[in-house]
């Protein structure tokens, strides 16, 4: 019998989270007691992203739907296709140990249930491979394809695939160096010609394998969100906002590119300050100041102006699907309008907050334009004060911000630069 630590037992679970219990996989849905960890972690992130076409293959072979109580066994069948469908895991090793792990939770009685709706996914394999399935929730579908009609197929294809990883070397230290030393570790990597701290890893590893990452050599960080301090660019003296902060990415990212400038870190959620404090202290940081407050009230405001302002806006995540697929399952149609509100919200208030001459950077992980460049264009048309400052990059699309759309190594992600109007 498979015992609670067996990998398909652990994606079993944690995809019974995602889709039951509507937790996310950032959650510590994995046990660190177990060696196979990394296989449990991409049976489940594989299930949950192409769950939606898992769903619409299974769901016919049911003869009636499954009771409440027994939703667990539908979370079964979607990680037994998942290894039948998307992986070259042997055949009777995929379907036999999946049926196993019904007896692990204690439903000996689906063994049979579950082995005949597998082997007939198996047997009809080759009609599935010829279908088209964007595995993405209709709703979803609809808004890309009207926003995106000549893109949405590319989009589609590269929010299911695995998302690269790359980091952020510290400025003091030599890139070419740095690389070296990821060589010595058998880590392959890439230079990036656009972001001059970024290093693109060719295999994900374990940040503990990064050479010094303990004593703040590095930050783990997408190329897209390094655009954000660039387009700060932080200078000696200035008194800098970063909004809704956490984890501390950008807000280290800015800290580090000036340490004479003064940034203040906000953000309302106390475990995710608690994260931004811990990042500050690993990487070394001594010019940031964390407050603990909602983005879209004054309570925290000391009625000092700032400089500069970065608005990492709550968003949709839809940019980032192929690091978070579980947003294809948590994410609802009815989210986004309230989320498009949030951010109206947000920047309303902190350009009150903006000097004269200053300026704000708004930024979101989306690529829905209602979120990003409509946005934006909605602000201005209301603000007379407000100046959109074109981005000259060779990144993304755009006039009013630049759009990038999720790419090779790059995540999906929206920024506009603003510039407040000094009064005549």
């Amino acid at each position: 019998m498979l015992n609670k630590n067996n990998a398909r037992v652990v994606a079993h679970r944690a995809i019974c989270q995602v889709a039951l219990e509507k937790r996310f996989l950032s959650d510590s849905l994995f046990p660190d007691d177990t060696s196979d960890t990394s296989f449990a972690k991409s049976l489940t992130f594989g299930s949950i992203r192409f769950y939606h076409h898992l769903n619409d293959i299974i769901t016919p072979r049911l003869k009636k739907p499954l009771d409440k109580k027994n939703l667990d066994l539908h979370c079964l069948l979607i990680l037994g296709a998942f290894q039948i469908i998307y992986t070259d895991i042997s055949r009777h090793a995929a379907i036999n140990e999946t049926v196993e792990v019904a007896k692990c939770i204690e439903k000996s009685w689906a063994k049979g249930f579950i082995n005949a709706i597998l082997r007939s996914i198996d047997r009809d394999q080759k009609e599935i491979d010829k279908s088209t399935h964007y595995s993405h929730p209709s709703w979803l579908v609809k808004k890309i394809k009207k926003d995106y009609p000549e893109d949405h197929k590319n989009i589609f294809l590269e929010n299911n695939k695995k998302a690269p990883m790359s980091i952020r070397i510290h400025p003091s230290l030599n890139k070419e160096e740095y690389q070296k030393e990821l060589e010595k570790q058998n880590i392959l990597c890439q230079s990036s010609d656009i972001f001059p701290q970024a290093i693109i890893i060719a295999n994900a590893v374990n940040v503990n394998k990064l050479p010094n990452f303990q004593n703040g050599s590095c930050y783990v960080q997408d190329l897209s969100a390094q655009l954000a301090a660039h387009l700060i660019a932080p200078k000696k003296g200035e008194y800098i906002l970063d909004a809704c902060c956490a984890p501390g990415g950008k807000t280290t990212h800015l800290a580090e590119l000036c340490p004479e400038s003064e940034v203040i870190a906000l953000d309302n959620e106390k475990l995710r300050v608690k994260k931004v404090y811990e990042n500050i202290s690993r990487l070394k940081i001594t010019n940031v100041k964390i407050i603990e407050g909602d983005a879209s009230s004054k309570d925290w405001w000391n009625k000092k102006t700032f400089d500069k302002i970065l608005i990492d806006a709550p968003c949709s995540g839809t940019g980032v699907i192929r690091r978070h697929p579980d947003i294809k399952l948590l994410r609802k149609y009815k989210d986004i309008s309230q989320v498009i509100k949030t951010q109206t919200q947000i920047l309303e208030n902190l350009w009150i907050m903006l000097k004269p001459g200053g300026e704000l950077v708004y930024a979101t992980c989306s690529i829905l334009k209602d979120e990003n460049e409509n946005q934006i264009i909605n602000f201005l048309n209301k603000h007379e004060d407000a100046r959109n400052i074109n981005i000259d990059i060779p990144w993304g699309a755009g006039e009013i911000g630049k759009q990038k759309l999720p790419e090779y190594n790059f995540d999906g992600f929206y920024y506009a630069k603003l510039s407040k109007n000094k009064k005549k």
